[in-house]
């Protein structure tokens, strides 16, 4: 790496010690609310809002397992926040609320998470008898008649399903705003937009609605609202997470599923519940052993890892993304790893345009069934302007355009194997811009306006859709006008554990579930 972040490793080796004890210090125990009684001892009092939004995930499960406190009382705190903060925030735009009341009279699965409130994106996932919107009026109405097997495994794990969170329509943009449910704001500054598509999730996690949430990712939908709230979003390997049962990919691959969470052991234990092949599954990363969450509080080998810092489309890098890299950078070195500048010559116009192609088809496609499903054919009233101009190029498509934007993928996937092997970890910004205010990204303006924002946001993050290399954002930094602004990891296809060893150590080193935003 250059010169000057080198000077700063002034006794590297107490830093590396010292990161490391924090690292056994933050996993070792599971935090436990002051206020409670006795392990073992049911509560007889209300868990507080400022109890609940102190623990993760993991750590509200094992107030449960220690019947410290009930799935109920988890709900109903959920439920409360949620009322408290969602109308400035418009994160959870379904409701299921007696839906999750019934499930936990009914009796829970004693799985790893049992009791923890849950929201599902309303984006490409079903929930049996409720309606998934795809944040779109065009199905505004469309009723679920099965669960996706994500949500089986969810179920199975003990959590507790209780809404569903906005997302742009179709998930077209990184964004999430829409016609049919109106703005999504940042909890740091509700002036600028979340992020997308997983916008609402993100919302809701950083708003202390709940410490995790589902998420989907097609071209930095997870890793694109965790850098703008302030949170951790790791995209996982294609063929990771099921996405079945009826669709075993989508958007041929492009786009996968996992969650937006507050602590990088959440986002390890929700993996460990839900990744694994489902009948068809063809595409099968290798599996950990015994589990990611058992091997977190192992730091990773001293990583070389390549700094990616100039735009790939030739555009700048906003001031601020620049420094948060620079930030993460020194963090790595100062914790052991080799930092060098070195970058994939991906072919972009390629690969882009090749994007383009595979989601405008994967939408027209989503579109028609939904038509035959309707028994009419979709208008432009139905749609945004975006949307609707990218169905309607895509009517033009032919099967060779297609089978070429394939065969650009695998392109970019071999030249990303390669470099891999010549370094074990690729960090760069996660977007080229810091969170751009509301309205910039709407799928409501002309397409080429729409085009040139957000070739110039997002750069970084598709290149990992289309190879299905697992990427992550981790929140290492805030501006001057206290905004977050995570720096992206990519890692070797199948291997998300050393992307969470490496994740857990930054997150001992420079931990960041203190910093709030000012409502939370």
């Amino acid at each position: 790496m250059s010169e000057p972040l080198n000077e700063q490793r002034t006794d590297a080796g107490r830093m590396i010690d010292e990161g490391r004890r924090r690292f056994l210090r933050a996993t070792a125990g599971i935090a436990t609310v002051s206020a409670l009684g006795p392990a073992g001892h049911a509560r007889a009092a209300t868990l507080s809002s400022s109890d609940y939004s102190r623990h993760d995930a993991v750590g509200l499960a094992e107030l449960v397992r220690k019947r410290q406190v009930s799935p109920a009382e988890l709900l109903e705190a959920a439920i409360a926040r949620t009322e408290a903060v969602n109308p400035a925030l418009n994160a959870v735009v379904l409701k299921h609320y007696e839906l999750a009341r019934e499930a936990i009279r009914a009796g829970l699965p004693a799985g790893p998470l049992m009791g923890v409130p849950m929201l599902l994106k309303d984006l490409g996932v079903q929930l049996r008898g409720t309606v998934t919107t795809n944040g779109s009026v065009f199905f505004r109405d469309a009723m679920a008649d099965y669960d996706s097997t994500i949500v089986s495994r969810y179920r199975a794990a003990g959590l507790v399903i209780f809404g569903k969170t906005a997302s742009p329509e179709l998930g077209q943009t990184a964004t999430t705003e829409s016609k049919l449910w109106g703005l999504t704001r940042n909890p740091w500054n509700r002036e600028y937009s979340t992020g997308g598509s997983s916008g609402g999730a993100a919302a809701a996690v950083a708003a202390g609605i709940l410490p995790a949430a589902h998420a989907s990712d097609g071209g930095g939908s997870i890793r694109i609202p965790s850098t703008h709230c302030g949170l951790f979003g790791l995209k996982p390997s294609r063929g990771r997470v099921p996405y079945g049962p009826k669709s075993i990919e989508s958007w041929m691959g492009l786009s996968t599923m996992h969650a937006i969470t507050r602590s990088v052991r959440d986002s390890a234990v929700l993996l460990d519940v839900v990744q694994g092949p489902e009948p068809g599954s063809r595409i099968v990363p290798p599996q950990p052993a015994p589990s990611y969450a058992a091997q977190l509080r192992k730091a990773p080998k001293r990583l070389r890892i390549a700094l990616w810092e100039t735009n790939p489309f030739g555009r700048p890098v906003h001031e601020d993304c620049r420094a948060a890299l620079a930030h993460a950078a020194r963090l790595c070195e100062s914790l052991g790893h080799h930092v060098e500048p070195a970058a994939p010559d991906i072919p972009v116009m390629e690969a882009f345009a090749a994007l383009g192609t595979m989601t405008g088809t994967g939408t027209l496609v989503t579109i028609r069934d939904r038509e035959k499903a309707l028994g009419r054919a979709v208008t432009e009233q139905d749609l945004e302007r975006v949307t609707w101009h990218n169905i309607q190029e895509a009517r033009n498509y032919d099967a060779e355009r297609l089978y070429r934007a394939r065969a650009s993928f695998d392109h970019v996937g071999r030249i990303l194997d390669e470099f891999l092997t010549r370094h074990d970890v690729i960090l760069s910004p996660v977007t080229a811009t810091v969170s751009p205010k509301l309205g910039e990204l709407s799928l409501d303006q002309p397409f080429e306006r729409f085009m040139q924002v957000a070739i110039d946001a997002s750069p970084f993050t598709a290149p990992y859709n289309m190879s299905g290399h697992p990427a992550m954002s981790v929140p290492l930094y805030w501006n001057a006008q206290n905004l977050p602004i995570g720096s992206q990891f990519a890692g070797r296809f199948g291997d998300e554990l050393t992307l969470l060893q490496l994740a857990a150590q930054l997150e001992a080193a420079a931990p960041w579930a203190g910093r709030r935003p000012p409502d939370a």
